[in-house]
């Protein structure tokens, strides 16, 4: 049996080392105003909901006045909350009340690019000469003529430079063309967004998730990127090139080092960059201990590798052997952008899921919905909101089914729109089984099981900041401790991957005083006999305690 063992830290003083995130989609979370989209009111509303769960704070995705070709990504007033989802008082608010419940509040950052009607643009856009021309990327023709490079847009494949006729000159967009990207070499775009951070944290705000952090600098050049070999038709169009200029660019450190400064002037805030990256490759942007960056660089590999024993134990060795020593391990298992759990792992695993996520070393994320065990929803093509999807069809790039709206009860719209309203995507044929109040009255239900974890986290502390021990992951399963095995205390976590039972040789330390804490199924598992064998059953999970 092979063994890695994973450093303790021995800083636990900062609070988001040891918080349950949240994660709210505001448009699909609860809607106060009865116009089948959600809104700040509606996420007050609910408060208490996740105050009962067990969440520590919650991240809110991007609420700023927009004309919302991307669906708020495309920000016209970054010190401002759209009408759809209600005013800066109701922002305000909000913050209050969370405070109150002691929930911190973090929100979504977007400083890749603004709105295309965003002042600052419209400024650009007006002429060569203008005092904010250089706020964006313009760029003459190539010699030949057609955009300055290869850069593609994420969006549809199609190149990422948008020509202005007015002006004659193309400007740079990562995304859509209404998304023109922000020149942050610009030492007065540096200044006008982080005086943005400062704006909000001075509002209480606790914290931001930077979105798409390492795609903010390009290559100083502007050098086409390399055509990918491995592209076939078929494939995200995108992707026919690889991505060198376009995104972690060796200079991306000096824009993390920009926020993390503009957050420390600022007692107890945490900075969160969104990166799909190797892990190693993450693990810079954590920085040095002299000169930190991200306090959290988003960890996606869940989100990204198969669910699998093996894969998972590899991953959890891997990232803890490159998060540096002032550095702090994170999870996901969802987003906004990315099928649900449940889906990409299958129902029957989503529960050991949440084993894993609640009990491994690090921060854990969760999406909202995950904790009742919501699944992608099918979208008619008549109902399809997501450009992505519709630029880009039938390439499963859509986001629409893992937004769909939360489910609260067994009533109209499951109660998150009143009954009359069609909320802006369906909530998915078994929200009548599958939402908050029916889960509530089951106690074996996942969401029981999710707020025992929670429970089970602040009670045993062993679990927050323990030492962290992958045993196996052998034979679809995965065996992992928390804290000294030589102690009391300490926890062994084991998950079952396959659909058959499953018989293990307990380690040593547990095969006597040690008791089973939480089973998956969430009903009275057998008590550990003092024997070394234990028995698992189909995708069965169990969390255990050593008692002496």
């Amino acid at each position: 049996m092979s063994t890695f063992t994973i450093r303790n830290s021995n800083n636990m003083s900062d609070w988001w080392k040891k918080a349950v995130i949240y994660h709210i989609y505001p448009r699909s979370f609860m809607d106060a105003n009865g116009d089948g989209i959600g809104d700040l009111k509606g996420i007050r509303k609910r408060l208490d909901y996740l105050k009962w769960l067990g969440a520590d704070a919650i991240w809110i995705s991007p609420v700023y006045p927009s004309p919302m070709a991307d669906f708020g990504y495309d920000v016209t007033d970054h010190c401002d909350i759209d009408p759809i989802f209600g005013s800066i008082a109701d922002m305000d608010a909000l913050i209050a009340h969370a405070h109150e419940r002691r929930l911190k509040v973090i929100l979504d950052f977007v400083p890749n690019h603004t709105s295309n009607e965003h002042p600052w643009f419209l400024e650009s856009k007006s002429s060569r000469d203008n005092p904010k021309r250089d706020w964006y990327y313009w760029k003459d023709p190539a010699p030949g003529g057609g955009p300055p490079n290869n850069w593609l847009s994420r969006f549809d494949g199609k190149s990422a430079w948008k020509w202005d006729e007015q002006t004659g000159q193309y400007y740079l967009h990562t995304f859509l063309e209404e998304q023109p990207d922000l020149n942050w070499r610009n030492p007065e775009v540096k200044s006008a967004m982080t005086d943005i951070l400062r704006f909000w944290f001075r509002r209480g705000v606790d914290g931001f998730r930077v979105d798409v952090s390492y795609r903010v600098m390009k290559h100083r050049d502007f050098a086409d990127n390399p055509v990918n070999p491995d592209w076939k038709p078929g494939m995200d169009p995108s992707f026919r090139v690889t991505e060198r200029n376009t995104k972690n660019t060796a200079d991306i450190h000096l824009f993390n080092r920009w926020i993390r400064e503009t957050a420390d002037e600022f007692e107890d805030k945490v900075t969160i960059g969104e990166m799909n990256l190797t892990l190693p490759e993450l693990a810079k942007h954590y920085g040095t201990a002299e000169k930190p960056e991200f306090h959290l660089p988003f960890n996606f590999r869940l989100i990204f590798s198969p669910w699998q024993a093996k894969n998972v134990g590899a991953l959890v060795s891997e990232f803890e052997a490159t998060v540096p020593a002032h550095g702090w391990p994170n999870w996901v298992l969802s987003n906004h952008d990315q099928p649900r759990f449940a889906t990409r792992a299958g129902k029957d695993q989503a529960r050991n899921g949440y084993l894993f996520l609640l009990t491994v070393r690090g921060t854990p994320t969760i999406y909202y919905g995950d904790e009742l065990g919501m699944e992608s929803v099918p979208i008619p093509a008549d109902k399809v909101q997501d450009p992505w999807e519709l630029l880009s069809p039938g390439l499963g790039l859509g986001r629409d089914p893992v937004r769909t709206p939360m489910r609260w009860d067994s009533g109209p719209n499951a109660g998150f729109s009143p009954a009359g309203t069609e909320p802006w995507l369906p909530v998915g044929a078994d929200a009548a089984q599958l939402n908050v109040a029916e889960s509530q009255k089951k106690p074996d239900s996942m969401l029981c099981m999710v707020k025992t974890l929670i429970d089970l986290r602040r009670t045993h502390k062993v679990l927050i900041d323990g030492a962290c021990t992958v045993l196996s992951a052998e034979d679809d399963i995965l065996q992992y401790t928390r804290g000294e095995t030589a102690k009391a205390g300490a926890m062994l976590i084991v998950l079952n991957f396959s659909n058959e039972p499953k018989t293990i040789t307990l380690p040593e330390a547990f095969q006597h005083g040690a008791e089973i804490l939480l089973t998956t199924r969430m009903d009275d598992s057998p008590a550990l006999a003092n024997t070394p064998q234990l028995s698992l059953r189909p995708n069965e999970g169990l969390l255990i305690r050593k008692t002496d």
